[in-house]
């Protein structure tokens, strides 16, 4: 493989007028082309006899953070939070840390202060769920949104306030073979993070879930 068109594919964060961050980039010579939309589907849970409708969307960098907040309104004042991280992991291997019942100024403002390592880790993702009803928004380390609500219009309502539509046919970066991208770095400030919700012994915390403590 040619080393200097790896590095400019590496480089390339502009496709028409969608901007991707840090985090991923799809394969070299795989044609998926980002662009901005949403698009709606069913989760279905087939043990339990289970669906809730889901929506996943795309959002230029530039639009990014900001809409991540905005989407987290419908939600309430406090919030589960569950942060997710494949640094040093395998495949699709990933830690997952929960904090329950936290205020949603207080988790908002800590987000705000990690907004470098939510919008360009590739290895970074969060969950932000209700803790009245069963909303869940996802932020994954792709940098997409899922989010799953009995109702999803005040979703919708928010996405096309920034000009955000419904598309059918909506090609994710996901779908097709991608690259992450992450540091060492990127790693501790994940840790500070954590730690940032008041889970002050990170590994040991991974190891009591793991156990089902």
């Amino acid at each position: 493989m040619n080393g200097d068109r790896l590095s400019s594919h590496l480089q390339r964060t502009q496709y028409g007028d969608f901007t991707l961050t840090e985090a991923v980039r799809p394969a070299l010579d795989v044609p998926v082309r980002p662009r901005q939309g949403y698009r709606i589907h069913i989760y279905r849970d087939r043990e339990r006899k289970y669906r809730l409708p889901m929506l996943t969307a795309s959002v230029s960098a530039e639009l990014l953070f900001d809409t991540f907040l905005t989407l987290l309104e419908p939600l309430g004042d406090t919030l589960h939070v569950v942060l997710e991280s494949s640094h040093g992991q395998h495949g699709d291997d990933r830690r997952e840390i929960r904090r329950n019942g936290i205020d949603a100024p207080v988790l908002l403002s800590h987000f705000c202060d990690f907004e470098d390592l939510l919008l360009n880790d590739g290895c970074t993702g969060v969950s932000v769920l209700s803790s009245k009803r069963p909303i869940e928004v996802q932020f994954d380390e792709h940098k997409l949104f899922t989010i799953y609500a009995p109702n999803l219009k005040p979703f919708q309502r928010v996405l096309r306030s920034i000009g955000i539509r419904e598309r059918r046919i909506l090609p994710l970066i996901t779908e097709a073979e991608h690259l992450h991208h992450s540091t060492e770095a990127r790693a501790d400030e994940f840790d500070q993070l954590a730690c940032r919700l008041g889970i002050a012994d990170f590994d040991q915390v991974l190891m009591d879930d793991e156990m089902g403590y």
